[in-house]
């Protein structure tokens, strides 16, 4: 990329992060959690299905298993029952069992604050790994990449693909490190309260001077993107 491209893009990422730090300067993890343990359970939880759906799982779920060695314990059709809305309940009853059973087993029961640690845990990807690090411990090791980052990333033409993975490394070159786990927040937010997939709210967007629109197509509010 020439220099004065990435100048200008290092450019327009600080004035997005300047923007979305003053529309939404309280952004913060949505899933309920009081402890790092029900956030590494809730984030299972949370692959495929809606933070409000996993709240309201783990609010009976959270009453019922306090401890790793708990949930590790858990008969599998009573665990699976409990988490059976979220979706793919089957597997993810398996993880966390799986999961618990080695904190308890190599942890004591704790969570563990490294990302290699927790990427080896059953059930736990690198996004995974990073909400927990980032909220339960304030520890910022990287980006956590969902649909909403994913999509807002590409829309925004910050970095583009589908890759996960790569994302999140095209992103850490670009935000500041102590920015990483609030970033992934603001995106969040952003995605859900007016960037939407299919409805963007463009007209009353507050970074759309900034927003090349990828994938949007007329730059009306209502327009939907191609399937």
């Amino acid at each position: 990329m020439p220099r004065a491209t990435a100048a200008a893009k290092a450019e327009r990422t600080r004035k997005i992060l300047s923007a979305l730090k003053r529309v939404y300067p309280d952004a913060h993890c949505e899933l309920h959690f009081s402890n790092p343990l029900q956030l590494l359970v809730a984030t299972i939880l949370s692959a495929q299905c809606t933070d409000k759906r996993v709240n309201l799982v783990t609010a009976e779920l959270f009453k019922t298993y306090r401890r790793a060695r708990d949930f590790a314990a858990a008969p599998p059709a009573k665990l699976e029952a409990a988490v059976k809305s979220t979706g793919f309940y089957r597997n993810k009853a398996k993880n966390i069992r799986a999961c618990c059973g080695a904190l308890a087993e190599k942890f004591a029961g704790e969570v563990p604050r490294t990302m290699d640690e927790l990427h080896a845990l059953a059930g736990v990807g690198r996004k995974t790994a990073n909400v927990v690090l980032g909220n339960a411990f304030g520890l910022s090791v990287g980006v956590v990449v969902d649909t909403h980052v994913t999509r807002l990333s590409n829309r925004l033409g910050l970095a583009q693909g589908t890759d996960a993975v790569k994302l999140e490394q095209k992103l850490m070159k670009l935000v500041p490190p102590n920015d990483w786990t609030l970033f992934s927040h603001q995106l969040i937010w952003h995605g859900r309260r007016r960037c939407a997939a299919r409805a963007p709210d463009c007209a009353h967007c507050e970074i759309s001077k900034l927003c090349p629109q990828i994938g949007v197509g007329i730059h009306n509010q209502g327009t939907k993107e191609p399937r």
